[in-house]
């Protein structure tokens, strides 16, 4: 550990980030931590100014200037899981790790996702709305107890997700990946498949759990949007990069797929893909600044698993930091 040090050592954290951890930052044990603007320009400068050799950011992306300035050795440390934002070729090539905090934000996340299916099933947000206006509707909503959720990807978050559903709401769980996880029926997966047409086809709600890489891409496009029923309503809270956009729009503009609730969207904040087809236009849309992971306990959880890293590295202890290599 750190506290024998006598020299504080500078670890630079972007603004949010330090915002959301703060009683951890602040506390650190032989760190000092400096909240630093997000642009990368700043977060160079700052590691130059200071010496740092480790950083930790959000989710926004960097591609040049901060591994030009942090020395090998360094570190970026993600605050979070998704670390599509860090060019880890570039990272490799300077001798600089890449870590995230993978586990942390398990738990906030499934609960963010349910709870969206929740507020889609009910039409919380539309009837908070209404009511607001002055507008008594009481509107008719379902029951998630005996409705089936299709899990698109069964890893972590989805079993956490797929669990509460099954004990907590009397789901029915269907699972979806390209590999059946060994303890599917322990979280609440009774039937698996990786057949995506056989997962979505009798669903009221899918949920996507799966990450945004080369071959995941607009993984929800026209023809998967056609495999599922009218009746269904997409879940994002995983990476807006696996949605298309604009095709999620037009099926639920023709009545495809009844609806949607988003937490995640390819730019953030949100920025329609094409003008005409803007998804805050649609009152079958529920939308929300994805805050899938912005919970304090998660918070806490994450600045924690960003330090742990940090220590481990100045430790020399690599192999037990959670190092993320493409």
């Amino acid at each position: 550990m750190l506290g024998a040090c006598q020299v504080m050592i500078p670890v630079i954290v972007t603004e949010l980030e330090y915002h959301k951890g703060e009683e951890v930052f602040t506390s650190a044990d032989g760190f000092r931590c400096i909240a630093t603007p997000s642009n990368e320009e700043a977060l160079a400068e700052q590691v130059r100014r200071t010496g740092a050799k480790y950083v930790i950011i959000g989710f926004d992306k960097y591609v040049g200037p901060l591994y030009d300035a942090l020395p090998r050795g360094g570190v970026i440390a993600r605050f979070g899981v998704g670390h599509d934002g860090v060019d880890k070729k570039k990272a490799n090539a300077k001798g600089i790790y890449c870590t995230n905090t993978p586990g942390v934000l398990d738990q906030s996340v499934a609960e963010c996702g349910i709870g969206l299916i929740l507020n889609a099933a009910r039409h919380i947000p539309t009837c908070a709305e209404d009511n607001r206006k002055g507008v008594w509707q009481a509107r008719i909503g379902l029951e998630l107890s005996g409705k089936t959720l299709a899990i698109i990807g069964c890893g972590a978050i989805g079993k956490r997700t797929a669990s509460i559903a099954t004990f907590g709401f009397g789901m029915v769980v269907i699972g979806f990946d390209i590999v059946e996880p060994v303890d599917g029926p322990k979280y609440g997966i009774g039937n698996f498949t990786t057949d995506f047409a056989r997962a979505v086809n009798n669903a009221d709600f899918v949920s996507l759990h799966i990450p945004d890489m080369t071959t995941t891409k607009n993984f929800i496009n026209d023809a998967r949007l056609a495999d599922m029923p009218r009746r269904a309503v997409l879940i994002n809270t995983a990476r807006g990069g696996v949605v298309d956009e604009d095709a999620l729009y037009d099926a639920i503009v023709a009545g495809r797929i009844a609806g949607a609730a988003l937490d995640v969207f390819k730019t953030e904040p949100y920025v329609p893909q094409s003008p005409a087809k803007d998804l805050r236009t649609l009152d079958r849309v529920i939308m929300t600044p994805h805050i899938g992971s912005s919970t304090k306990e998660a918070c806490r959880r994450m600045a924690r698993a960003a330090l742990g890293n940090i220590e481990h590295a100045v430790a020399g202890e690599h192999g037990r930091m959670s190092i993320v290599t493409r």
